[in-house]
């Protein structure tokens, strides 16, 4: 199959306030781990698959985002900031740059404070081999979370919970949503514009009832630094050598 994807929206508006101190001069996504910021690593990896559009979302701290990374070059690729009064969550950050994105049939959404070694091509090689899916996620195994994606034999999603209130005690399998998605550019009508607005919590369940979403399992390292022992891990795992 010809590759055809090349733009990708990586999701960097959040205050990171989990992190305490480490965040309180940096917005999460310029973390270091080893050398580099984690959002370099990020860059460095859609750059290596070809992928040259980014768009990044900034609200806090934005000014430590646009000084480094500029407009791309650097890194091969061509960065567009899309800068936002008060976060507008993970849909409606993709919702506010509708004329960007709109031009491709499909791109990938990412959330920012993800590391990730996940070869994306193979996301979008699966996503367009799925007959009507309107958006790919990756997901992976874990036992004890309370969230919930179970798939069919054709890694169609039949049912999707995000981070529920209440203990779901039925649930047939141990996937869950990894924060990295392959969308079709038919997923943008399904947004509000101007409003608050979250793939998993709004969207994701309305395309479960078309039938139009798809799960990938996950292959590679990925860590979601989302509190300070899970930053320590991943500069731990740096420094042991467990992704590069």
């Amino acid at each position: 199959m010809k590759v055809k994807l090349t733009a990708a929206m990586i999701l960097c508006a959040g205050f990171g306030t989990r992190m305490q101190d480490f965040t309180r001069d940096l917005p999460k996504p310029m973390l270091p781990i080893g050398p580099k910021p984690l959002l370099e690593y990020t860059i460095n990896n859609l750059a290596g698959s070809g992928i040259n559009d980014i768009i990044i979302n900034l609200h806090y701290l934005p000014e430590k985002i646009t000084s480094y990374f500029g407009d791309g070059s650097k890194w091969g690729v061509k960065i567009t900031y899309s800068l936002e009064d008060s976060p507008l969550g993970t849909a409606g950050a993709v919702k506010k740059v509708e004329n960007l994105l709109s031009i491709y049939d499909d791109f990938l959404v990412l959330y920012g404070d993800i590391i990730c070694t996940q070869n994306y091509l193979k996301l979008y090689e699966f996503h367009k081999s799925r007959h009507g899916a309107a958006a790919s996620i990756i997901v992976h195994e874990r036992a004890k979370s309370n969230s919930v994606v179970e798939m069919d034999g054709n890694n169609k999603i039949v049912r999707f919970i995000e981070r529920p209130e209440k203990e779901v005690t039925d649930k047939k399998q141990n996937w869950v949503n990894s924060g990295l998605y392959c969308i079709n550019k038919s997923v943008l009508d399904y947004i509000p514009a101007g409003e608050f607005c979250d793939f998993p919590k709004n969207i994701f369940s309305r395309l479960v009832s078309d039938g139009s979403l798809y799960a990938y399992p996950l292959e590679g390292y990925r860590c979601a630094i989302d509190s300070p022992q899970r930053y320590e891990k991943v500069c731990d795992d740096y420094n042991n050598g467990e992704f590069k």
